[in-house]
């Protein structure tokens, strides 16, 4: 069987913690930043986990993890 390719994409966005949780960051953090202030900026900074029902469709796209 052919080794599976890592979707390079998800990669760079996508992180697995040692404990086998999947963290993603916020989108929207780069879109009209200027206009937006210091604080809601900073909201976009932390890692929130993955949604359960976009974790089988993540695996995929990330099979060696």
């Amino acid at each position: 069987m052919p080794k599976l390719k890592t979707h390079k994409g998800a990669k760079k966005r996508i992180h697995f913690t040692g404990t086998g949780k999947i963290l993603r960051m916020k989108q929207g953090k780069s879109h009209f930043r200027r206009r937006k202030p210091a604080k809601v900026k900073g909201l976009y900074d932390e890692t929130i986990p993955l949604h359960k029902a976009d974790i089988k469709r993540i695996k995929k796209l990330l099979p060696y993890q």
